[in-house]
């Protein structure tokens, strides 16, 4: 049997190694000082004055929500094509939830059925509070349409870029929150970098950077200013209802030592995806289709094949770790309960009934891409 090629891999070099090490044998391996060094990390590289890491990205999801004011009698939209935790995080804060159908190009939100959903929404008085895009395998949204939108019809943005650190739209980093009042990032071993498990909120917003700030802690503060009293120097005020969403030392060490890389593994990851944008313009398949100002990190090369499920089977059969990068979100049936049912969003619905997800991470060599092809080639001839 030939070795397997999964879809996704880490990859963890000796200095990364040597970075946890180094936490490990300090004073502190949850909370000191590399957890701040990496939040400076990425709001550098983001070109974003401030940065909040938790756990993971759903918990900076949920959080990005509370701070925005999202509460009951609220409404969140967001995309029916992504992983669950999109729409989970205004369910966690007892708000509604609807979704905005996709472009069948992009596979992101559609901008067009975006304005057309707010506009029927205005007429009837139910405009939501915050709409969270989901820059899908990597690259952005339209995100200056939607930016425009929010203005027009007052709603928050929240970027779930969880695919997309170190990509660029118009020229810039996602995360800068140019268009947008929150970015949260996932580091998940598959995304583009890693801290094992963790997330990140950026934003150029000081209070709602020191909102996320204290939520993902308890909702505890030690700041003098904003304290109703000051016993000494052990006291501190829960001042919201917050949770432990903390990002220890040692998963922010390996994040900081992954961040020196992570230009490199994004340029990997594009040379891979141009290798089979011109390998596989032949096949009977539908390629990624990019918009002009994105720049995309290529967390996912998202095939749409019409026999799916046969060539699924038989790539696994093959040894090649395909997968499939989303069933709608509505379509769960725990939404099911909520009222969503078949037929609501028939462009993410059509879309997942062909997408396949292919290998594309930075070790993947040359020959294991060619492996994947020529399979590829023998299921479509």
């Amino acid at each position: 049997m030939s070795e397997f090629i999964p879809y996704g891999k880490q990859n963890i070099n000796q200095d990364d190694i040597n970075s946890v090490i180094e936490v490990l044998r300090s004073d502190f391996i949850t909370q000191g000082e590399t957890v701040p060094k990496f939040e400076e990390s990425i709001a550098s590289h983001c070109d974003v004055k401030y940065a909040v890491a938790a756990n993971s990205a759903t918990s900076s999801l949920h959080i990005a929500c509370l701070a925005l004011g999202v509460g009951v009698g609220d409404t969140v939209w967001t995309s029916p094509n992504s992983f669950v935790a999109s729409s989970n995080c205004a369910l966690y804060c007892g708000a509604k939830v609807d979704f905005v159908d996709i472009d069948s190009n992009t596979f992101n939100m559609s901008v067009d059925f975006l304005e057309e959903k707010l506009i029927k929404a205005a007429k009837e008085n139910c405009l939501p509070k915050v709409v969270i895009p989901v820059h899908i395998a990597g690259q952005s949204c339209e995100m200056d349409r939607i930016f425009d939108l929010s203005k027009k019809y007052n709603f928050s943005i929240i970027e779930d870029a969880s695919h997309a650190i170190g990509a660029k739209y118009k020229g810039r980093p996602v995360g800068a929150c140019d268009y947008s009042d929150i970015t949260v990032f996932s580091f998940h071993p598959v995304k583009i970098i890693t801290t094992a498990e963790g997330g990140m909120a950026t934003t150029n917003n000081k209070d709602l950077f020191d909102k996320m700030n204290r939520l993902r802690s308890h909702g505890i503060t030690r700041d003098r200013e904003i304290m109703a009293k000051d016993d000494g120097p052990w006291y501190y005020e829960q001042l919201d209802l917050g949770f432990n969403y903390r990002m220890p030392d040692i998963l922010a060490a390996l994040g900081l030592s992954q961040m020196s890389r992570l230009s490199e593994f994004v340029e990997k990851r594009n040379q891979i995806a141009n290798i089979y944008q011109d390998k596989l313009s032949h096949l009977p398949i539908k390629l990624p289709q990019m918009i002009r100002d994105a720049y995309s990190s290529y967390h996912l090369f998202i095939l749409q094949i019409e026999n799916r499920d046969e060539v699924f089977k038989k790539l696994r059969d093959e040894n090649i770790g395909v997968n499939l990068h989303y069933i709608p979100i509505h379509l769960q049936p725990f939404y099911k309960r909520l009222g969503f049912q078949i037929g609501d969003f028939p462009n993410a619905e059509a879309y997942y009934s062909k997408a396949i997800s292919i290998p594309v991470y930075p070790d993947l060599d040359y020959n294991s891409q060619m492996r994947v092809i020529s399979n590829l080639e023998g299921c479509l001839h």
